[in-house]
């Protein structure tokens, strides 16, 4: 028996879709404006994952030009047929919805096929057993939207060979409730004799929860089932540590056993810094309906997976990863855990014996355009995030650092800058500058420490760990404030105020990422 620990996805990992290949499973998150897009998890038993490639990888793949972080790719899923693994989603920004496909879910993956007339947003597939493929999306009521979010989902045929809808559209559903908002994220799937969309409604927020509805036919009628919402959080209150629950996808082991991957958030004083997260709950069949964590109702914290007769030889599971230390001269390139904005920093980044040389751009982390910021999600209410770097070369007009970054509007940077390290807080799209200090130092160590919505930050010397700021607010990076649908990220940056004929390269020893225990008061 494994234990998985929720969430088995720590951090900014929202709208899991997961398929097995028998004893594989494979799942995807939704990435919006980060590049590369669409992460790729595998995992033998449901509780250790491993990051396995990204889906869209090229620029040819995922054009993100001027899109704020929150836009782009949204709800992908992913299925498995005949030896291809496809992945469906949209990109808000460009194109719309597409499908692309791939022998290896490790890569590589094809060029977008845009698929016309797919309008709305969250498309998923489902492979019939007599060899029909069907598309299941969402989209404004045709009769006219009566408020916000009144969707329609609905199912058309699919030809999954031409990428391209065929046949009759029909509207299916439009929700659980009566006047529901956001009836999205649908799936399809047939178990037994009956067809079941199972769905999220309420938006992705307090009011979320999963759905269920049933046909014997496949363009329904579908019958909601009278337990609706089958899952939800959300009548538990504000104090209840894991909040937001909803977006849910079925996959089955081969024993036989069900489970579901959902979204959730876990706030901190009601603040929500990470972002939606991946957790996961079991699921069985009562009066062929689903139920969601039977005799429990809610997430669990820990989940006993029955392996049976798949018995993988693994380790216990190891979450959390307390630390991750990135010695850059080591490396040659960037492993897929890392992310940039909107585009890769094709001629913006360079290993060498020394370090990482990361170019001082014109483009800054306030704008939409392809700043030189290179992160990794933030997985933990507690960690401490360092990095080294070289300092003789900043000259004037030119900053490189570290950065706490939830959106253009609202993230925080601790940059060093002729000689000066300075702490930068941006609130609402407002530049203030929290602290300024010397810092003469050539290799120079600084550090941001994170606790819950509070920041310390310091510089490291031969006398020790110096301050710069303790305990900064920052519940305004959440998802509360600064609004969107993505969880904060930290990475290295470097910018340039002038447009120089040469361009200047900041040089970074290591980057270091480390979880940390809390201390708790009496």
């Amino acid at each position: 028996m494994s234990v998985a620990k929720n969430p088995i996805l720590a951090g900014f990992y929202p709208d899991p879709s997961i398929c097995a290949v028998n004893d594989d499973f494979y799942l995807v998150n939704s990435s919006f404006a980060y590049f590369p897009g669409l992460p790729v998890m595998h995992s033998k038993d449901l509780a250790h994952w491993e990051q396995i490639g990204n889906v869209l990888d090229r620029p040819s793949q995922l054009p993100l030009q001027d899109a704020g972080v929150s836009r782009g790719l949204f709800a992908p899923t992913i299925r498995y047929n005949d030896g291809l693994f496809y992945v469906i989603c949209t990109n808000v920004s460009f194109g719309g919805n597409f499908v692309v496909t791939a022998e290896n879910p490790e890569g590589p993956w094809s060029e977008p096929h845009y698929i016309e007339g797919a309008d709305g947003i969250d498309p998923s597939l489902f492979f019939d057993e007599d060899g029909k493929c069907y598309y299941i999306g969402t989209h404004p009521n045709v009769d006219g939207c009566r408020y916000d979010g009144d969707y329609y989902i609905y199912i058309q045929e699919f030809d999954y060979k031409e990428f391209k809808l065929v046949g009759k559209r029909v509207e299916a559903w439009n929700g659980a409730l009566r006047g529901v908002h956001w009836p999205e994220g649908p799936h399809l799937y047939k178990i037994g004799d009956w067809y079941y969309i199972i769905h999220a409604e309420g938006g992705t927020g307090p009011e979320h929860a999963i759905s269920v509805a049933r046909s014997k036919d496949v363009f329904g009628p579908y019958e909601g089932c009278k337990r609706n919402p089958i899952f939800t959080h959300r009548h538990l209150g504000k104090i209840y540590p894991i909040q937001y629950v909803g977006h849910g996808d079925l996959v089955q082991a081969v024993n036989g056993d069900w489970y579901m991957v959902m979204l959730a958030v876990r706030p901190t004083k009601g603040f929500t810094t990470m972002g939606r997260e991946t957790f996961l709950a079991r699921v069985i069949f009562e009066d062929e309906w689903p139920v969601v964590n039977p005799g429990l109702g809610v997430l669990s914290d820990n989940l006993n997976i029955r392996l049976d007769e798949w018995k993988p030889e693994l380790p216990e599971t190891t979450w959390p990863n307390v630390s991750k230390k990135y010695e850059f001269k080591e490396m040659k390139s960037f492993g897929p855990e890392f992310m940039t904005l909107r585009a890769p920093l094709t001629d913006s980044v360079k290993f060498d014996e020394d370090g990482l040389l990361l170019k001082c751009g014109t483009d800054n982390l306030s704008g939409t355009g392809v700043p030189s910021y290179v992160c990794i999600r933030q997985d933990s209410k507690f960690f401490e995030a360092r990095a080294t770097l070289y300092t003789d070369n900043l000259m004037m007009g030119t900053r490189a650092g570290l950065c706490l970054f939830q959106s253009e509007g609202f993230h925080v940077r601790f940059e060093i800058t002729e000689n000066r390290g300075r702490v930068v807080l941006v609130n609402k799209g407002k530049e203030e500058l929290i602290a300024e200090d010397a810092l003469r130092e050539s290799p120079a160590t600084i550090i941001m420490k994170i606790s819950g919505t509070s920041l310390s930050v310091y510089s490291l010397n031969d006398r020790g760990m110096q301050p710069f700021v303790r305990d900064l607010d920052i519940s305004a990076l959440s998802t509360e404030v600064a609004g969107g649908f993505v969880g904060c990220t930290v990475g290295i940056f470097a910018t340039d105020g002038d447009d120089r004929e040469e361009p200047v390269f900041a040089r970074f020893k290591s980057f270091t990422y480390e979880r940390f225990e809390p201390v708790i008061k009496d």
